[in-house]
Parts: structure tokens; sequence; C-alpha cells
């Protein structure tokens, strides 16, 4: 099972455009998003990648990417961001339970956030709760069409733990190590090379991002904080 420790930062940025240089600043390590777990049948790979840290009430979320092709389509959020050009994280904060939140986000900032899993019913986020997770992209925030990507992109959010509303995230977080499930994906459902990517390995048979018993380990630990 793939593990990380992620770094607490004391102070949670006013603007999202802040978290590049703050994550920069406080040496925070970015990671492949690297598995193709099906190369057969989808055997393009683009080089995908995702740094994380927390602050007191937030993640704090940078991608960085470089494929052949760009999408940005959906402009509004809770839309089919995953036929964009699209990177994801899925975040399961009780260990013991099969209750998961998935976190999607075109190349513009568009999100989509969910809940399934255990008990709960599946829903998506409200707006208003999507109003407070604050965005930043290098390619602006306006819709575009499909286009040859010259050069590569990134993103940038601050999500508070508010957003997880089926979960007092605020809570957990303050425990000296809280260690919660999850995983990170690359994909581009529509996209001239659909791709499906993994930080964490998947061994299903066909592509589906939706199986908890595949996340990894993210390890908050209060004990090691920077400014």
């Amino acid at each position: 099972m793939k593990k990380i420790e992620i770094l607490k930062i004391k102070e949670t940025p006013a603007e999202a455009c802040e978290v590049v240089d703050l994550l920069d600043r406080n040496g925070v390590e970015w990671h492949s998003v690297g598995c193709n777990n099906w190369p057969e049948d989808y055997p393009y790979s683009p080089k995908a990648e995702f740094r994380i840290a927390f602050t007191s009430d937030a993640f704090l979320l940078n991608y960085r990417v470089v494929e052949e092709t760009v999408r940005a389509q959906y402009g509004e959020d809770n839309e089919q961001v995953w036929t964009d050009s699209c990177m994801e994280f899925f975040l399961s904060p009780d260990k013991d339970s099969d209750v998961y939140y998935n976190l999607e986000t075109n190349c513009i900032a568009t999100v989509l956030l969910g809940v399934r899993g255990g008990d709960v019913e599946k829903s998506h986020a409200s707006k208003q709760l999507l109003a407070t997770i604050k965005r930043w992209s290098s390619l602006g925030r306006v819709p575009f069409e499909q286009h040859v990507a010259e050069g590569g992109w990134q993103t940038a959010f601050v999500v508070p733990f508010e957003v997880y509303w089926h979960h007092d995230l605020q809570s957990l977080m303050e425990e000296n190590r809280c260690v919660m499930r999850a995983n990170f994906y690359k994909c581009g459902d529509l996209l001239p090379k659909p791709h499906f990517l993994s930080w964490s390995p998947i061994n299903y048979e066909k592509p589906n991002f939706h199986l908890p018993r595949f996340f990894g380990e993210i390890i908050a630990n209060n004990h090691t904080c920077k400014k």
C-alpha cells in the first residue's frame, strides 16, 4: 500500500494562487500519478503529479500536468469534468469505513465534489459548499475547446475541511496523527487519447476509480508543522 505523510503548514493562504509559492517555500514534495493500470487498452500516459499539505482548517492541493491535448469544456461546478483534462482526489476520512469523497477538477479548476459508499446516499456537494473552495489555474478559468497543448498546466486549491460534509474533518485533523485512505487520479475520458492513471495501483479488469479497497494512505502529522 502506498503511503505519504503530509505536512502541516501554519498559515492558510488567502487566495489559491498563493498555494504554489507556499508549498515551494516549505519544500512540499511532488508525487507521481503514474500507475497505468490498463496499458493494453489505454497505453497513453501523460505526466501528472500532485502535492498536498494541510493547515488548521483546509487542505492545500497543487497539480501539474504535461499532456498532448487539453480540454476544458465545463465551467460550472458538479458537471462532467472527468471528460476534460482532469485531476482527482478521492478521500476516505474514516479508515474503517468505505464512505469516501470524490473531488474532481478539470484544468481550469472547475470542481465536482461527491460522496458515496457505505450507508450514505450518493450525492453532490451544495453550491454553497463548493463556493468555499478557492481555486487557481495557470490556464485561466474560462472554458475552451479541445486543442493541442502548449507546455504543461497547473491548478491549485484551498479546500476547507467543512466541504467534507458527512464528517467532522476539523476534529479528525486535530489528532496528533490522523491516518486517512486516499487515491489521486489523472483522466480525460473524451480526449483523443483517453487515459486513466492513479497514484496507488488499482488491480481491476477495467478503469474504475471508485474502489476504496485500492486506496493508499495519507498521514497527517500535527507534530510536523512549518510556517
